[in-house]
C-alpha cells in the first residue's frame, strides 16, 4: 500500500443532492450503482461509513482506501458526507433549486439521520447486507437509523469513539456548548474574511493548526480547506449545537435490541466520551462487545491513524466475513 499522499486504489468521487442538500460521496470498489436488483454482479455486502462532525467525506479518504485493501478489495466501501458539510463544486448550490421540499431541517441532527436513510433507499438495493462503521456523532446517527429502519440488513455496526450520550456534560462539551449554542454566529465573519485567502495560504493555516501532530494525513489538510466556507461552517456548527442539546440520554433500548450487532470502541483520553462513559455502558451491557482503546488513538483518528484503525476493524470482522 502506498503512502498517505498516494492513492493505493481507485476512488470514485461524486457530488449529489440527497434530501435536497449537497452531499459528497467517496467510493472504493468497482460497483458504482448498487440500486439495480436485476444486476447479477451486485456484491453481497456494503461497508458504509457514517462520519463524525465535521462530516466531510474527504477526512475518511485514507481510511476507506485502507479498509478496502484490508478486505482484499472484495467489498465496496463508501463514505457519505453529512448534508451540507461539503463545499459543492462550481455550478452546484448547497441546496437543490427545486419546488419540492425534500426534508425540513435537513442540516439538523434529525435531518442528518433521515438523510442517510434516504441515501440508502435511493442508492442501495434492499438485498445488500450492510456493515455500518460510524465515528463520533455518526454513532448516534447509526443507532437512530437502526431504530427507525429495522428492515435494513445490518450485519454489524462498528461505533468508534461513540458520542451517544451526555455530550454537553463531557469535558469538551462543557467547553464548547456556550460557544456552539450562543456564540456560533460570531464565527461567521472571520470565516467569511478568511474565505478570500489564496488556497495555498489556507493550506498553510491548516498545517499550522495541526502542527502538534507528528504525522498528519495529507488528505485531512486538503479537506480542512472546506472549513473556510461560511456555508459549510454554518451547517457544521448548527448540527453541533443540536448535538449538545439533543444527545443527552443513551438509547439503551435500541442498544439492547441490537446488542449482538454492535461493536463499541472507546478512547482512554477522549474528552467527548470520557472513560467513565465506557465503564458505565460496560456495566450495563456486560455481554456486549465494548472495547477500550489500548493504543492511545485520538478521537479524531482520521487525522493521523486511519490505516491503524482500518487494520483493527478488518481483524474484528473476520468471523462475520467468513460466514458470508
Amino acid at each position: 500500500m502506498g503512502s498517505g499522499s498516494e492513492e493505493p486504489v481507485p476512488l470514485h468521487e461524486e457530488f449529489i443532492y440527497c434530501c435536497g442538500a449537497a452531499t459528497h460521496v467517496l467510493k472504493c470498489g468497482p460497483w458504482k450503482d448498487l440500486s439495480k436488483d436485476e444486476s447479477k454482479n451486485l456484491p453481497r455486502l456494503l461497508f458504509m461509513i457514517i462520519p463524525g462532525n465535521p462530516g466531510l467525506a474527504g477526512y475518511y479518504r485514507t481510511f476507506i482506501q485502507a479498509l478496502y485493501c484490508g478486505l482484499n478489495q472484495q467489498y465496496p466501501v463508501w463514505v457519505v458526507s453529512h448534508a451540507g458539510h461539503c463545499k459543492p463544486p462550481s455550478g452546484m448550490e448547497m441546496i437543490e433549486d427545486t419546488d419540492i421540499k425534500e426534508l425540513e431541517d435537513v442540516f439538523g441532527l434529525n435531518g442528518q439521520v433521515e438523510h442517510k436513510l434516504n441515501f440508502l433507499k435511493k442508492n442501495v438495493s434492499k438485498d445488500i447486507k450492510l456493515i455500518l462503521i460510524a465515528h463520533s456523532i455518526g454513532c448516534y446517527i447509526t443507532l437512530e437509523m437502526m431504530k427507525r429502519a429495522s428492515e435494513l440488513q445490518v450485519l454489524r455496526s462498528v461505533l468508534l469513539f461513540p458520542t451517544i450520550e451526555r455530550m454537553a456534560q463531557s469535558p469538551q462539551g462543557k467547553l464548547m456548548t456556550p460557544l456552539l449554542c450562543k456564540l456560533r454566529y460570531a464565527l461567521y465573519m472571520p470565516v467569511y474574511l478568511l474565505s478570500f485567502l489564496p488556497e495555498g495560504l489556507k493550506a498553510s493555516l491548516v498545517r499550522f493548526a495541526l502542527r502538534g501532530m507528528k504525522t498528519c494525513d495529507e488528505s485531512s489538510i486538503t479537506t480542512s480547506i472546506n472549513l473556510f466556507s461560511v456555508d459549510c461552517i454554518a451547517n457544521i456548527l448548527y448540527m453541533a449545537s443540536q448535538e449538545m442539546m439533543k444527545v443527552v440520554e443513551r438509547d439503551s433500548t435500541t442498544i439492547k435490541q441490537n446488542l449482538k450487532k454492535l461493536i463499541f470502541y472507546y478512547g482512554t483520553g477522549d474528552s467527548w466520551c470520557p472513560q467513565h462513559y465506557y465503564d458505565e455502558i460496560k456495566m450495563d451491557f456486560p455481554d456486549g462487545d465494548i472495547r477500550l482503546c489500548e493504543k492511545g488513538l485520538r478521537h479524531a483518528f482520521v487525522l493521523d491513524a486511519s490505516k491503524e484503525m482500518a487494520a483493527m476493524i478488518t481483524d474484528w470482522l473476520q468471523d462475520d466475513l467468513s460466514k458470508l
